[in-house]
């Protein structure tokens, strides 16, 4: 009887995790560590891109994650739909001293950096169109 209340109760907690992490997953939001960070030019210029006029999205990903995919189109598109916007992808396996320094912890990670450089949002899994236009509305 006792192992059935455990199994009940283990359950109960796994699937409260699971809506918490699903519910979590692709929010764009402010972290109040990411204030003081920015990504400079030159960081991209390394990997042939710029800063964009107006605002950036960086897009951290990885080989086999299947989000990325998907992540890359919604990116792509907004970044076509919004001028001055640029849209840049970095695999995080190459670049594993921006990702400690910017406390990129999965994939896909997407940044939305203003003007500047300056992180202004952050979303981490696979986020929706329209939180990033949103977001880039503060950017801008």
């Amino acid at each position: 009887m006792t192992g059935l209340v455990v199994c009940g109760l283990v359950l109960a907690l796994a699937s409260v995790y699971g809506v918490l992490h699903r519910r979590r997953s692709g929010r764009v939001r402010v972290r109040g560590r990411d204030g003081d960070k920015r990504v400079e030019a030159a960081e991209l210029g390394t990997l042939g891109e710029g800063l964009g006029e107006r605002a950036t999205l960086v897009q951290f990903s990885s080989a086999f994650c299947a989000p990325c995919r998907a992540t890359r189109r919604v990116l792509a598109e907004v970044a076509g739909m919004v001028p001055g916007v640029t849209h840049v992808e970095i695999d995080a396996e190459d670049h594993l001293d921006l990702v400690r320094r910017l406390d990129i912890l999965k994939t896909p990670t997407v940044l939305v950096l203003d003007a500047d450089g300056r992180i202004v949002r952050r979303a981490t899994g696979q986020p929706r169109k329209a939180d990033v236009i949103a977001a880039l509305g503060e950017a801008v």
